[in-house]
């Protein structure tokens, strides 16, 4: 079984993890996984070259209409690349093709607590045993924290193995943790060696990016834009900017990465702003080929078209200063 999982993202490591166990638990017993991480990129998002497992399962990403998937779950409201791949799936799971083994819900706030869903309530599977896991993917991916020093100061292990799963450059470590995460405590997770000896330069790189953020980051008519092209980080905690400006309501950060320049949208999850007064930044994130949610999206372009996405960046900059001005 190869699964094949969104990169870099806590959910997504912690869905490929419980769809293992639910796997495992309740289809084939026998099974051995292999997992493969999957980014957001300008072009082609999948290689079919890739899908040659027995079985092949994507969880927490984009829909792919090949007859080599057999499992997906996700939970993005910008699921479906392109109009054919959503009537792909409308095909399939009206003629039943799809029924039992494709899920998709942009209902729940994470994919790993829509699979445990899916898993007890479809299959029979004992969610109870992963309950902190599912707790706090919803926590991380719906940006639940009680406030924005509990996000950027990270006192819990889950933040910290989110800081370690968007900034390490290891391709083998997140395979390596992904079983991990439904066979023992978060805590002991972050105790094993080769996760806790990651922490400490990545805590003081995270304080690097706090720094910079402060001195790059304009706070104006509830909108923050920075641009830190120019410096070599591959991710950031994306809640430093509210910690620094807690009065904004939206954020846009540019960033350039080795593989792609990035378009960061998101929203303040501690924002004043009445809920049906928000603007839905997938939609926006979708005009330029990107994705996301209603509250937090991004787009990616090709690292040498870093003109294009600032000219995208300062768009939608205008239009949510607008908006929040409005």
């Amino acid at each position: 079984m190869r699964v094949f999982y969104h990169d870099k993202c806590f959910d997504g490591a912690c869905s490929a993890s419980l769809f293992s166990r639910f796997h495992r638990e309740c289809i084939r017993g026998d099974a051995d996984y292999e997992y493969c991480g999957l980014v957001h990129r300008a072009g082609a998002l999948f290689n079919e070259a890739d899908f040659t497992g027995d079985e092949n399962a994507i969880v927490d990403f984009k829909y792919s209409a090949s007859p080599y998937i057999t499992w997906w779950f996700d939970h993005h409201l910008s699921a479906f690349l392109t109009p054919e791949d959503h009537e792909d799936y409308l095909r399939g799971m009206a003629d039943g093709r799809y029924r039992d083994r494709r899920f998709y819900d942009p209902h729940y706030i994470s994919c790993t607590s829509f699979l445990a869903h899916i898993a007890s309530t479809r299959f029979g599977f004992d969610a109870a045993p992963v309950a902190e896991l599912v707790r706090w993917a919803d926590i991380v991916d719906g940006a639940l924290y009680e406030s924005p020093e509990a996000a950027v100061e990270m006192p819990a292990p889950a933040m910290k193995l989110t800081l370690i799963i968007e900034s390490t450059q290891d391709p083998g470590f997140v395979p390596r943790l992904i079983p991990l995460l439904t066979r023992m405590p978060l805590q002991q997770v972050i105790e094993q060696p080769f996760v806790a000896s990651l922490l400490p330069p990545l805590l003081e790189r995270h304080q690097r990016s706090l720094d910079l953020i402060r001195e790059r980051s304009e706070s104006k008519d509830g909108t923050i834009y920075f641009d830190i092209t120019d410096q070599p980080l591959e991710g950031y905690n994306k809640f430093i900017p509210y910690y620094l400006h807690p009065e904004a309501t939206y954020s846009i950060g540019l960033s350039k990465s080795s593989f792609r320049t990035k378009v960061a949208v998101g929203s303040n999850p501690w924002t004043k702003t009445k809920p049906e007064d928000m603007v839905n930044l997938a939609t926006i994130c979708e005009r330029y080929g990107g994705g996301g949610h209603a509250r937090v999206g991004a787009i990616s372009f090709p690292p040498n078209r870093e003109d294009e996405a600032r000219r995208a960046a300062a768009e939608i900059v205008a239009e949510l200063r607008h908006a929040a001005v409005g």
